[in-house]
């Protein structure tokens, strides 16, 4: 049965993925350091445990890639053929990864020796918990998030599915236990954007609830770097994310000041990272949690920009799999050709390196420019040989989350864009609300003008511009009078 998602929803399943790979990406390079100071800055500056880019995932986020495929092409992920094939791509990636935990590896390489399939992989699990008593790390929570997005329309089937694919690698019933919490948590946050990571205690052992509702409650009441010195453990690691998730506080809205709710992604992300220990891991846990709550839209741009990894995926590759998993296996590409007007690029008025037209324009760019920001979505043959921003906005009246927050982010991009030299051309389909909307918020900052000039201004540019109310009110709200 495929679920019939808001836009608000499939923002937060799309954003369950990118955040994983971004909470992942974000700590790759502080990983196994001691824990940060609150006034640490935090990035993606690649490195960590293996030759990293700035930017770039590693194997949590591979693995969950692994899973997200299989996901994605509507199979499900208890049946005997799905579980073989995860199993199948995992060794793929293995042969070649930078960077594999080391107990993945071992059921890996052994698994192979008998011939790879979720059969071999599960024993040769299994027989490593009889040999040592071990299989506990959290190698498997790290990478469970796309598991919930296969079972939005079924709790039970995604508490036995989270279970089964963890027990591929991971013998331990803490490692399964995690997995379940932590899907239920996301699925829940998915379908009404609220946080409550204790939903899927009712999927557990009864003896095992009141020992892992006394771990959430003592995460609540310490810091994530109260963690760090064992969060290899799946236990401690899925305490550190959800300590950096409950004890980062949620910013107030306030547009005017350039504070708003969905800061709270970032904001604790990076707390997750400064916590020490296994940074990349913990980061990516919480990441699909946060992304879940907060959604792709509240993923900040800087951090879009830079996203990529195995297999040669950048940020739109992330969102088109979660899509897919989300539709089933369906997804179709935008087609503008029927109705969408060209218009031509126009110079901004305030600043003649900045673009602005419809998105019929993208194949007609003049050689100079370098970036492209996309306010709506394009199709594959139309993604640009230059730096690529594509902005989750939706043109329909209450319809964006973090309105405020995207059309603020967007324009800092822009503005980080020009900072390096770059020519940039921005667009939505036919250059009527969105693009005057992020025009005139770049215009107004850039000279410090009042909305109602700066919507003028650029109007003029696009004759055809007229924004929507919901941008109207947004940039009041983010303009100063």
């Amino acid at each position: 049965m495929n679920v019939n998602l808001t836009t608000a929803q499939r923002d937060r399943a799309v954003g369950t993925l990118l955040t994983t790979a971004a909470g992942d990406a974000l700590g790759a390079g502080y990983e196994f350091g001691r824990p940060m100071t609150d006034e640490q800055p935090v990035a993606m500056i690649g490195g960590g445990l293996g030759p990293f880019a700035p930017g770039e995932w590693t194997d949590d986020t591979s693995m969950a890639i692994a899973i997200a495929e299989v996901a994605a092409t509507g199979a499900d992920l208890r049946v005997a053929p799905s579980q073989d094939s995860i199993v199948q791509r995992w060794e793929q990636w293995a042969r070649t990864a930078k960077d594999v935990g080391i107990q993945t590896r071992s059921v890996l390489a052994a698994a192979a020796r008998i011939g790879i399939s979720a059969a071999t992989a599960r024993a040769e699990s299994a027989a490593l918990h009889a040999q040592s008593g071990r299989t506990a790390g959290n190698g498997s929570l790290m990478r469970t998030a796309p598991v919930a997005l296969a079972y939005l329309d079924d709790e039970a089937g995604l508490a036995q599915a989270a279970r089964e694919v963890s027990a591929l690698t991971h013998f331990d019933p803490d490692a399964g236990d995690a997995c379940v919490l932590w899907c239920a948590a996301i699925r829940h946050a998915v379908l009404t954007g609220e946080l409550d990571v204790r939903i899927g205690l009712r999927h557990l052992d009864s003896e095992r609830q009141d020992v892992w509702r006394e771990r959430l409650t003592a995460a609540e009441n310490a810091r994530p770097a109260d963690f760090s010195h064992n969060n290899g453990w799946v236990v401690a690691a899925l305490q550190g994310a959800w300590s950096a998730i409950s004890t980062t506080p949620v910013p107030t809205e306030d547009p005017a000041a350039e504070s708003f709710r969905a800061d709270h992604l970032r904001l604790a992300l990076e707390a997750a990272v400064r916590g020490g220990g296994d940074t990349d891991t913990v980061a990516a846990i919480a990441g699909g949690l946060l992304g879940a709550v907060y959604g792709a839209s509240a993923v900040p741009a800087q951090w879009r920009l830079m996203l990529h990894g195995w297999p040669g995926l950048m940020t739109r590759g992330l969102a088109t799999l979660a899509d897919r998993i989300v539709g089933k296996g369906a997804t179709a590409e935008p087609d503008y050709e029927s109705w969408a007007a060209t218009v031509p690029p126009r110079q901004h008025p305030h600043d003649d390196k900045v673009w602005i037209g419809s998105v019929r324009s993208l194949g007609a760019l003049a050689d100079d420019i370098d970036a492209v920001v996309s306010l709506c979505r394009i199709a594959d043959s139309d993604v640009p040989d230059a730096v690529h921003l594509e902005v989750r906005l939706i043109d329909r009246v209450g319809h964006n989350a973090n309105l405020d927050f995207v059309l603020l982010d967007t324009v800092r991009a822009i503005e980080a864009l020009r900072a390096d030299g770059r020519t940039v051309f921005v667009h939505c389909v036919e250059a009527q609300s969105r693009t005057p909307t992020i025009a005139a918020l770049y215009g107004a900052r850039r000279q410090g003008l009042g909305v109602d000039e700066a919507l003028r201004e650029v109007c003029a540019a696009l004759p055809a511009a007229n924004p929507n109310p919901d941008f109207r009110e947004a940039l009041r709200r983010l303009i100063a009078p």
